[in-house]
């Protein structure tokens, strides 16, 4: 791993991970990923060992999540944060906007442009471009032409996909407000993640004097590095062998 910085996870850290492109690899489509073989089993493990200090931080809903991770049910936040389940199962929403003809306009403009795929979600929705590389620049403008129309959202722009959200709803946020919680509060934070979406979660915890761990190519705040999810997988296993302590 690259960084300057001590990168051990012991039993008194907390640990926050981003799903797509961190966890599992990016897919072509939201719903194809594929999780690695004992991932589950990995996550149970660290949720173990770490006292139930472990959250998956992600731009996805927390029902997608838990389709994903099942039988596991963690701390989680979703939709960047605009949703949030905590340690004890209390789960709290934002008010979700109307974004009915926004996903409407999108749909109509993806039927006439293959590969566009629009992903609605609740109070949120993302244009991926990355079956139609050729369409980044339409998809820039429409999803800013929306935007205008849309009253306390912001657009974020990831890895082929841009995405509209609440302007209130932040990964970085959502961690803090588990850091305020039991069995969070009073841990060193480590948030692993791969995008932009992310950068507000690593600027978080290195603030309270955490770690931050950037997983893939691309201009950062997090002091660390590791190349690709499977590099990350391998770091979580050491982590949980044992000790919590990286080999």
């Amino acid at each position: 791993m690259r960084g300057n910085e001590s990168t051990r996870l012991n039993e008194n850290g907390a640990l926050f991970v981003d799903f797509d492109g961190t966890l599992v690899e990016i897919a072509p489509r939201p719903d194809a990923v594929v999780l690695p073989a004992g991932m589950v089993q990995l996550l149970a493990t660290l949720h173990t060992r770490l006292g139930g200090a472990l959250a998956v931080v992600s731009g996805r809903p927390i029902a997608q999540l838990d389709a994903f991770l099942a039988p596991l049910s963690l701390p989680a936040a979703g939709l960047h944060g605009a949703e949030r389940r905590s340690a004890s199962g209390v789960v709290t929403r934002l008010t979700p906007a109307d974004l009915t003809q926004v996903v409407a306009d999108l749909q109509a403009l993806a039927a006439v442009h293959a590969g566009l795929l629009v992903e609605p979600k609740p109070g949120a929705v993302a244009l991926h471009y990355r079956l139609a590389p050729d369409c980044e620049l339409l998809a820039q403008q429409v999803m800013q032409a929306a935007l205008q129309r849309s009253p306390g959202m912001v657009l974020m722009h990831g890895k082929m996909v841009i995405e509209m959200k609440p302007a209130a709803a932040s990964k970085g946020r959502a961690i803090e407000a588990f850091m305020a919680e039991p069995p969070f509060a009073g841990r060193r934070p480590l948030f692993a993640g791969d995008d932009t979406t992310d950068e507000s979660g690593f600027a978080v915890v290195q603030a309270a004097g955490g770690i931050g761990i950037k997983v893939g190519p691309g201009p950062t705040q997090a002091r660390h590095r590791l190349d690709t999810p499977t590099r990350l997988h391998a770091w979580l296993q050491a982590c949980a062998d044992q000790t919590l302590e990286p080999s």
